[in-house]
């Protein structure tokens, strides 16, 4: 099987230097243990770009140095930096792959569309391929992070102190968990409005029409969500989730929306369908709102206490999760 994996390797090296005279890919057959510490794969790493750079082939070892650029689960980045005879450096990235992550990641086709990322000048340069890794060229960058778990208010100490009592963790797991059960309703997508509150709705009383209006938030997306997200409104700007509909009011709103025409010929059935799927993604609209609500906290020039915003709404999903999620998997396991 490795040897399988390296012959796919050289292939991909050898066609790309064919397609692209100018960049020659160079190939190697040697591996490199990810199992090892640091200080013992560094005389494997130096090996590996001496076999592979034949203009360092004959220098010293002691012209590499060898460093952990960031490590995960299905790779390890090592940043190597070889001091030149004139004293000046090169840096190349060395990219070991993850024990037994061939069984996940197709590694051929990982490598042909880096060759033609690499050809069109976007990312790192791919400059060799080995056993189980690659080099390409070291990018003097830094690795974005994602801001709403990295936000800080350092004018606000208020803020700040509110703000540390959220943990990211336990809203990640819980976005996993909402994200299973609901791709397990089937909810049709369909072009949603996704912000329905009750001042982007109008009615003319005189014609007894009904407008939506403001459509920013405006995409596809589940139909369950924009349903669900407009019952969570009900409770205004001052979540006051005793007015969320009841479920005779929801009946009533789902037979309508079914067949606005001839609402009472809804069937029992896709009535209790659509009461399921819409208060499972009113858990969505929760979510998607509290963590709306911080970054508003940190961009909006609005005064608006939107971390106070962000704990009422993760709280009213929190209360009503058990509930509804019972339900949800009672239902679709047929008990």
């Amino acid at each position: 099987m490795g040897a399988v994996k390296i012959w796919n390797e050289m292939e991909v090296a050898e066609e790309f230097s064919e397609k692209n005279c100018s960049t020659e890919i160079k190939s190697s057959s040697l591996t490199v243990d990810t199992s090892l510490s640091l200080p013992d794969m560094t005389p494997r790493v130096i090996n590996l770009c001496k076999d592979l750079f034949k203009k360092w082939s004959k220098l010293d070892d002691s012209r590499f140095s060898v460093q952990t650029v960031s490590g995960g689960i299905t790779n390890l980045l090592l940043k190597v930096t070889v001091r030149a005879d004139d004293g000046n450096e090169d840096s190349v990235t060395v990219r070991l792959y993850g024990p037994n992550t061939d069984y996940v990641i197709d590694r051929e086709r990982e490598l042909q569309a880096i060759k033609y990322l690499s050809a069109a000048g976007f990312g790192a340069k791919l400059l060799g391929v080995f056993g189980n890794g690659m080099v390409q060229s070291f990018i003097i960058a830094r690795t974005l992070e994602p801001s709403a778990s990295k936000l800080k208010f350092d004018d606000d100490d208020e803020k700040q102190e509110k703000y540390q009592k959220i943990s990211f963790k336990e809203v990640h797991n819980e976005i996993l968990e909402l994200e299973e059960l609901t791709g397990r309703v089937n909810s049709p997508v369909v072009f949603a409005h996704n912000d329905l509150l009750s001042g982007n709705i109008m009615v003319n009383d005189d014609e007894g029409k009904l407008y939506f209006i403001d459509f920013e938030y405006g995409s596809y997306n589940y139909r369950g969500y924009d349903i669900g997200n407009h019952f969570n409104e009900y409770g205004g700007y001052d979540c006051d989730y005793s007015l969320y509909p009841n479920k005779d009011e929801q009946y009533h709103f789902i037979r309508h929306y079914l067949q606005p025409d001839k609402p009472h010929e809804v069937s029992e059935k896709d009535i209790e369908a659509l009461y399921l799927e819409a208060n499972v993604f009113m858990l969505s609209s929760h979510i998607y709102w509290a963590l709306w609500a911080l970054i508003q906290a940190k961009m909006s020039p609005i005064n608006f206490d939107y971390l106070g915003y962000f704990f009422l709404r993760y709280n009213e999903y929190k209360k009503q999760k058990g509930r509804w999620v019972s339900l949800a998997r009672s239902c679709l396991s047929g008990k």
